[in-house]
């Protein structure tokens, strides 16, 4: 069972570093999607894109994963409440692959899919809080 966690654990976090790596590749495509409030533009997009190869790294290594998974599941509530949501708003059509539909559709999938990662980070924070505290040793007073 170890090497099923060891193995969710790496598939969880590889997605996270490929797309922090597509923030470098296709910043436009990204300063596109994001709401106008948000300051900084390509800047905000890059230390975006740090902060997710970042997580990447810390969960594949174990090393300071707790906070990481609690760091990327904060990223992900900030994506969810600036990008996803005003989103939801927006019924511009849009055609992708062929395929009509809308921006509040794609912005509903996208919440529901940063949703569960939120969720799976938490989750991943909640199990290493637990192994962090079974290795301190006992503390007498």
């Amino acid at each position: 069972m170890k090497y099923l966690t060891t193995i969710g654990r790496i598939l969880f976090a590889l997605p996270f570093g490929i797309i922090g790596l597509n923030h470098f590749f296709m910043t436009s495509y990204y300063v596109g999607m994001m709401s106008t409030f948000i300051p900084g533009g390509g800047y905000t997009i890059i230390i975006t894109g740090l902060a997710l190869i970042a997580a990447c790294i810390s969960i594949i290594a174990k090393k300071y994963i707790q906070v990481s998974c609690l760091l990327l599941a904060l990223l992900l509530f900030l994506f969810i409440l600036t990008i996803h949501i005003p989103g939801l708003f927006d019924h511009t059509p849009i055609t992708i692959l062929k395929m009509s539909t809308k921006v509040s559709t794609l912005a509903l999938i996208e919440l529901l899919k940063d949703t569960s990662l939120m969720g799976g980070a938490l989750m991943i924070a909640g199990i290493y809080r637990n192994e962090n505290l079974a290795k301190q040793p006992d503390k007498q007073n």
